[in-house]
Formats: C-alpha cells, structure tokens, sequence
C-alpha cells in the first residue's frame, strides 16, 4: 500500500508538471490562501502522518479481530469502514494535495521566468562555483548562476569603462545616510529580480580580452554587467537540439528563469563576498540569514580549493589538467575544469556516475570522522557515555560530517538524500518505529518531491533513490542467503576446512560482486535509456575493477589529501599527486580499452516507450519478490516479447526509404541521412551536409566545432541502427582543399562559410564509422594532405585515409536493381567562381521516401515534415506518364549564380525527365536563391525546408497557374 500511494504521488507530480508545462492554466486557480509551497508541504506532511497513524491503528485492530467478543463484530465492522472510507480519502488528498503542490511550483516558476528577449545593464550578484572555467585556448566557455538585480533596458552598447562609472555611481548612492540606504533598498525590492545563466564563449579573433577575468569572480562578488537575456527553450523543441538534451528541463530544475549571454563586464566590483557576508548579518539577522551565510563561506572554501588546482595550468600537459580535474570533481563535485573529451571517454567506459559526488563519498567520509570522534572520548572523555550512549555520539558525528559535506559538494540529490537518510534512520532508531530502510529511503524521495517538485526532472534524482533501493533490495537477498547457508550443516574437519575456507571465501565474494554489477546494470539500463537514450555496453565490464579502484582506494585517499589540506597544503599537494599519477593511469587505460576494435560498438540505442518499460518490469519482477513467491522461470515470457519488440523498433527504422534531417545545433548548417532499404534487407545510408549561410547576408557566425557536430551525428546515426555510410556528400565547396582561387574568391568562401568544418566533420566520422565514398563540392586537390595535417593536430587515432570525389555536376551514383539513383543537378568547380560551386542533389526513387525531421529524445516519433506548400499543380499532370519514379531534390545553393548556370546549360533534357516522375518534392533552405522559373521547370509539387521557414519563391507558385500563362514559363518540349 505504501508503495502504491507514494508512486501515485510522483506520477501526480509529474504528470501535473508536463501538463501544465504545455497548456496555459489561469492564474486565477493560484489566488486562494494555499497557494504557498510551504505551506501546502506542511499540510501534506500533515495528512502522511495521519495516514501513517491510521494505518497502524488498522494493524492493530486487525491483530485483536479474535480476541474481540461477537458482540461487539458490528461495531467493528463498521469502524473497519469507516476507517478504509478514511484512508481513501486522506490517500485522494494527498495524492491531489501532491499534484496541487507540483502545480503552485510551476505557476511561481513560470512567474518568474524571463519572457522575452532583451538587452540590458544589470546588477549581477554570483551564486556558487561556474559550470565552467573560460579559455580560448582550449575552446571552453564561462557558464555560471547568478541573481540579476537592478535591471534596465540598453539604449546603446556599454563599454567595460562605462560599466565601471555605473559602478561608482552605485556605491556613492548607496554610500549615503542610513535613510537614504532603506530608501533605496526599497526601491531595489519593487525592481524585477531574475536568477540566470550566465554564458561567455570565445569568438576567435574578436574575443574580448576582459572576459578572461570571469574566472577570478568568487561567490558572492557583485559587479555590473550588460547582458542579453533570453528566455528558455521549451521543452518540446527538445527534438531540434543535436543531443536530445533538453536543456529547459535541465535549467529549470535548477530553478533558472533564463539564459544572459555577457556582452561586458565591469572591472569595478560593487562588493566582495566579505562585504556581502557583513551586508546579509547587519540587514536580515535571520535563520535564513545564517545559512545563506554558511553556504556562502562553503562555496568560496570550494573555490579556493579550484583555484589550487588551477594554478599552472597553461604549462602542464592535457593528460595532467584532466587527471587533476577528475581529481577535483570526485573531492567537491566541481566538474568545471573536464573538458568534452574527458567525459565522452568516461560516457564511453560506462563510469561517468564515478565522477559525481554519490552517497559513498558522504558515508565514507562521514564513518571516518564517527569512529575518530569515538575513538578520541573513549581516550578523553569516556565519562561522557553515561549521558549519551556510544552509537548516538557517533550517530551525531555522521550527520555533521554528512551535512556538511554534502552542502560542500554543492548539496546534489545523491550527497543530499545520504545525509537526509543517516538523520532519519538514526531517529527511526531512536524511537523504535517499525519502519523498514526501504520505506525511509520511499518516504524521503516523497519529501523531497514535495519540497521542491522539480526535483523529478533531474537525472540525479531517479538514478539515486533507485540505485538504492535495487541495492536494498539485494542486500535482502543477499541475508537470506546467507542465513540460508549458515543454517546448514557445519563438519569440523581441520585438514579440508583451513584450506578451503579462504578459498570458498574469495570465490563467493568474486560471485557476489559479479551477481551485484550485473543486477545492477540491467535493472538500471531502462531507466539510464529512458533518460539518456543511450548506455555504454562495456560499462558492465569496465566497473567491475573501476568501481573498487575508485572506491577503495582514489576516492579514500582524495578525502585524506581534502581534511590535510585544512592543517597543511603541503602533505595534501603529495597524496594528490598519488591519486593524480593513478588516474592518469586509469586514463590511459581506458583510453587503450575503448580503441580496441572490439568496442567500437559500444553504445546502445533503442528508445524506450511505456510498453518496453512495463515489459522490463514484467521481467524483473520475479527477482524483486520474496523468493518462492513467484516462479522466476515467468521471466521468460515478457523478456522474450521484449527482445522481439526492440528487434521490431530497430527493424521499423529501416523498412521504409526515409530521408531524416538530423538537428546540428546551427540554423545554417544542415545534415541529412538517407536510409534506402535494398534486397538482402539491409539499408544503404547516404549522408548529406551543407552550409547554407548566404553569401550576400550577413549571419551570426558559425560556434560549431567538427568534433562537437561529428560527436553528435555519430549519435544520431547509431540510435537509427546506422553502423556504416555508403557515401557521405559534402554540397558545400571548402576554399581550404584548393589554392587555384584568387584571393577575392577565397576571401567570400571563407567569410561566408566555415568552409574547414564539414571536410573535418568527415574526417572525425570516418574515425567512428565505415565510409565507402566521399563526394565533396567543389575543388578538393589538397584533401589529402589537408587530412593529414588535421589528423596531425587533432590526434585524430584512425589511420585509415577517405578518398575524395568531386561532386560537380552530371555526377551519378545508383543501385544495380535501379531502384535509387543519387545524381548532381548542379556544381561546375572547372570554372574560378566559388559561387556555381555548390552541388544541388536529386535523388530519384521507384518508392517515394518520406521525408522525417529526427526526433533525438525518440527516433521511433521523428515527425513528417509538413511540406510548407503543396503547389496547385494541376498544370502539372497533363504531361506526366502512369510510373511510380519519385524525385526528391535537396537544394544547396548560397548564390543566385548557381541556378542561372543550370538554366543555361541544363535544361535541354527537362521534358523527358519531367514525365520519367510522379511527384517532386523540393528540400531546401529558407535563405535558397531559386527563381519561380527553376521550380516550374522542374514541375516541383511540394516544397519543404530544412529550417522549417517558408521559402519565398514558393510563396508565388502556389497560384502561379491563376496568374501566370504556363505555357509561357514551361520549356517548348
């Protein structure tokens, strides 16, 4: 029963939250006296203990049902009534009470929010350590919380200086008598307050030098800066990011109201953090006051320590830095100084959990110091045992260490829920309640869902709380057991039991350990792909020694080096360095495992829906109830119907010819993966990439690195079943793979584009992937040696060389059965201009291909394209033959040039061609230069675009048969 009211609470919860995240609730529904977090967390408390003590009161009415005389059976019958009536409806009330709670959150967040987008000067106050540290070297940007104060509207651009005379002017005005300063804190509480992410990315050459000192800025500095708000993307343009990371979810569970890029910072601070310290006990001596303050002296100690690691850091070697950084996450939780390669590697092996800050280390740390603590009294101070006993002291100890440390490592929800746990099964203790650890561990995720509702959309949260209980639950198992084996009988026969004791021993404990790692890996495997949609495979072979190293020995002496610090640096610095040499080492190692040629298949996609996850549990259920219970050959059922389905789901992806365009994270750059099923029932995968940024507009410049978008298609390709490419075709020309250019036409290429990143966006693709043919737009006489140089300065590892073809037009590649041809309508690079370079594709099949925009939090729900204009073609449908033939044109093309070109010289074929096929769809971007009279030529019936923006050329075909003579724009055939 438990169990069945606390997860219709979370999926209250939940579901309140995605709904109301989705549909508009007025905010009349939020006027009445409850709406208050607090307030209502209280009163659910409240209604918990009720149902708690009515419960029990239920158990034990039931326990005397014997005892109890026929008299009085009525009576009791019908207070059992009354009291499962009760239980209903505290139980519907908690359950509604819970959903209202999720509700009142939403409505106060959504209050808060930023809206729309603006410039603006702002008081800036930082809260915390920065995601990240900002280099320009290493192509790392400055991300950090902070509380925006005092903000007005940009009228023109601010300089640092300009910044820094507003700095002044606060001070002063802030420096006048006491009246004027409460005068002036009132104004500041009726101005709008935002709590923001603040971002800084490097920007080549015109990187502002003033950005480096970001990282000196301590928690609690203040200071003003300019700043362009934006609010948050919603959640369901999730499928538009290149990751299926959904970023609005990640940033309000955070609690962030919007997103500031900085444009400029101040070189003046308002305050430190020690006036801010001083400033928060004068004004507010509060409870509040007081924590705030704690955590404020926490979170410098923790920068303190990041800024140790970070001195010298230009002059050490990679391996060093992130060897050090690892180091420091796993002592404080800071991740800010692992770049994306560190990650990836342990994203890969299967350990990234390593990396944060789980209950181990808390525990850990916090048994040390109770047994030190105990250990000291019962040398000092043993007299203080006869008005506390021994196991409080500790107990007190623990929860200290624990709390402390846990707010230390930032109070995530792992750190936090084991410090939450050694508090409430110390009191369970305490006063001898008949609760089980597994009904504390379920009643402490329903109080932190209560208190801050949007706790169920961080990762961190479901990982935890059921890596607990499965470990729990296998503890369980694990005494039965046990109990079992001891009950059996014993013979005490020294010359077999000496000799055989250690060895029985060691073969159960390596039993024990390999029965644990894999329970624990397919329990968690549905959820891990439900909530990152892929999971390391050789996880379940690397923790098997990663997990003791890292907890039996890195971690221990990392906590070690952390209390030396505290008494001298010296010692610590030399215990560091220890565990800095071993994780280097375990780097290099890991580093070696996943190049092996056997893991390069690593990861597993298969999107997980409702039904899979029913199945995995249908299948799990068995080993989850008591044993006997519930036959466990049961299993065999749901788990061969869930191999079948996601056999199905991989198999679904690939039956049908589909064209998907593939989200790279600029609106400009454009991949799309043809996947066209062939008669041995596999799919040949074709690849198209392409820079559209016009060559006459000026654009925001291209932030995408070749490892970042050659990392995320790679993702994207394996959860679509994709292991090889038949042919990737680059349809933008790259003034890097050719010196036969004058210096004005190299100067537009490369201003226009950034004509370096698709060519290296190959070259990391073919580090990962098969690729048999390589078509590259325009010259490309330099590849190889271009190729060799980035593999050089990249440490690209695969040696393996990818051949290039000029993609230049009449080209043609096709199937033997003729079934699909891929053939370039455009693309002369035999002529010095840049701008006829581009290279238009038709694809021309007998099974029409749908075309799908890929959905990357569930590749099985990636949408049709809603064609932006289906042409009123009837003037089209005279001249066409009865055949199945469809083409499908992906349009390239930054200049006018291009398609004045193919008017010329390639429209003598035309009338054939235009009654080879049934229907032509047109796929392009918004900014494309094609004229009307290229689209009616080539009897175009639907048109889309990568960018989902109307094409403004199509606009005027839709009545172009209404006002426009036909045969005046049709070729004399």
């Amino acid at each position: 029963m438990y169990w069945l009211i606390g997860s219709l609470v979370v999926i209250a919860m939940m579901g309140t939250l995605t709904v109301a995240d989705k549909v508009a609730i007025p905010t009349e529904l939020f006027s009445i006296g409850l709406a208050s977090t607090s307030g209502l967390f209280i009163l659910l408390i409240l209604f918990s203990i009720i149902l708690l003590t009515l419960t029990q009161c239920h158990v034990s009415s039931a326990i005397n049902h014997h005892t109890s005389s026929s008299i009085f059976k009525n009576a009791e019958r019908s207070s059992r009534i009354v009291k499962y009536f009760l239980f209903t409806i505290l139980a519907i009330l908690l359950v509604a009470g819970s959903a209202l709670q999720a509700l009142v959150a939403h409505h106060k967040a959504a209050a808060a929010e930023i809206t729309d987008p603006i410039r603006v000067q702002a008081l800036v106050r930082i809260e915390g350590l920065s995601d990240s540290v900002y280099s320009p070297s290493a192509d790392s940007g400055y991300r950090q919380v902070a509380v925006l104060t005092n903000i007005t509207p940009l009228v023109t651009e601010l300089t640092p200086q300009d910044l820094a005379n507003s700095t002044r002017d606060y001070i002063a005005k802030n420096s006048l008598s006491n009246n004027n300063t409460n005068r002036s804190n009132q104004d500041n509480d009726s101005n709008v307050t935002y709590r923001a992410l603040l971002t800084a990315y490097p920007k080549g050459a015109s990187t502002d030098a003033t950005l480096s000192n970001l990282n000196n800025l301590q928690p609690g500095d203040t200071l003003f800066m300019s700043l362009a708000l934006a609010p948050l993307v919603a959640s369901d343009q999730a499928v538009n990011n290149a990751s299926g990371f959904d970023s609005y979810r990640w940033l309000r569970g955070r609690h962030i109201d919007g997103s500031a890029n900085i444009l400029a910072i101040s070189p003046l601070t308002v305050s430190n953090n020690k006036a801010s310290l001083n400033e928060a006990s004068h004004q507010n001596p509060t409870s509040d006051s007081y924590l705030e303050r704690l955590r404020l002296h926490i979170d410098i100690g923790r920068w303190q320590l990041r800024q140790h690691f970070y001195r010298d850091w230009s002059a050490q070697t990679t391996a060093e830095q992130q060897a050090k950084a690892v180091t420091l996450s796993l002592l404080t939780g800071d991740r800010s100084l692992i770049n994306r390669d560190t990650k990836d590697l342990y994203q890969l092996a299967g350990i990234s959990h390593l990396l944060a800050i789980s209950g181990t280390h808390v525990l850990f740390l916090a048994i040390v110091l109770g047994g030190l603590i105990v250990l000291l009294l019962n040398q000092l101070c043993p007299a203080l045992y006869r008005y506390i006993p021994r196991w409080q002291v500790r107990w007190w100890t623990m929860i200290g260490a624990a709390f402390i440390y846990a707010l230390f490592t930032g109070f995530d929800v792992p750190a936090a829920r084991t410090a939450w746990m050694l508090l409430a099964i110390g009191l369970v203790r305490v006063t001898l309640l008949p609760i089980s650890t597994i009904r504390v561990l379920l009643a402490l995720a329903i109080l932190m869902a209560w208190y801050d509702p949007y706790v169920l959309w961080q990762a961190g949260y479901w990982l935890s709380f059921i890596a607990v209980a499965l470990l729990l639950k296998y503890d369980d198992t694990l005494h039965q057991h046990s109990t079992a084996e001891l009950a059996g009988p014993y013979t005490n026969n020294k010359s077999t039991h000496v000799s055989t004791a250690l060895f029985k021993h060691a073969l159960r404990a390596v039993r024990r350990i390999l029965k644990l790692q894999f329970w624990l890996f397919f329990t968690l495997l549905p959820i891990t792909l439900i909530l990152f949609g892929k999971a390391s495979l050789w996880g379940l072979v690397v923790n098997l020694f990663a997990i003791g190293l890292f907890g039996w020995l890195i971690v221990p002496l990392n906590l070690l080096a952390g209390l030396c610090y505290l008494l001298s640096p010296m010692v610590a610095d030399s215990i560091w360095s220890l565990v800095i040499t071993i994780v280097s080492s375990l780097h290099e190692l890991i580093g070696w495992l996943t190049s092996l040629p056997a893991l390069s298949e690593a990861w597993l996609y298969t999107p997980v829906s409702m039904a899979i996850l029913l199945m995995v549990v249908l299948s799990i259920l068995p080993w989850l109830l008591p044993r006997g219970l519930l036959s466990r050959w049961l299993i065999l059922p749901p788990l061969t119907l869930l191999m079948m389905t996601v056999y199905a789901n991989q198999q679904s992806l690939t039956i049908v010819p589909t064209l998907y365009v593939l989200p790279t994270g600029d609106t400009y750059i454009t991949a799309a993966l043809l996947t066209y099923p062939t008669v041995n029932k596999e799919s040949s995968n074709w690849l198209f990439l392409a820079d559209h940024r016009p060559a006459s507009t000026r654009t925001t410049p291209n932030s995408l690195t070749a490892d970042t978008l050659s990392a995320s298609l790679e993702q994207q390709l394996g959860s679509l079943s994709v292991n090889r490419l038949e042919s990737v075709i680059v349809q933008s020309s790259s003034a890097a793979l050719t010196d036969t250019l004058t210096s004005d036409n190299q100067r537009k290429i490369s201003s226009t584009n950034n004509s370096e990143l698709l060519p290296k966006t190959v070259i990391h693709l073919g580090e990962r992937l098969p690729i048999s043919r390589y078509w590259q737009a325009g010259r490309s006489e330099h590849w190889l040696t271009f190729q060799q140089a980035y593999k050089t300065t990249s440490r690209v590892k695969s040696q393996t060389n990818i051949s290039a073809q000029n993609c230049k037009q009449g080209s043609v590649w096709q199937l033997a059965n003729g079934d699909i041809s891929i053939q370039a309508m455009t693309g002369w690079s035999q002529i010095g201009d840049t701008s006829v370079w581009d290279c238009t594709i038709a694809i021309d099949s007998r099974t029409p291909i749908q075309v799908r925009r890929y959905n990357a939090a569930d590749p099985l729900k990636s949408s049709p394209i809603n064609p932006h204009l289906q042409l009123a073609n009837s003037y089209l449908n005279d001249s066409r033959t009865d055949t199945s033939r469809s083409r499908l044109i992906l349009d390239t093309d930054t200049h006018q040039r291009v398609w004045q070109m193919w008017s010329l010289l390639c429209t003598a074929d035309l009338a054939d061609e235009r009654a080879v096929f049934k229907n032509t769809t047109w796929l392009g971007h918004s900014t494309s230069q094609v004229t009307a009279d290229v689209m009616v030529r080539q009897s175009v019936d639907t048109v889309m675009t990568y960018d989902n923006k109307p094409l403004p050329v199509a606009l005027s075909l839709n009545t172009l048969d209404n006002s426009v003579d036909i045969e005046a724009v049709r070729p004399q055939e």
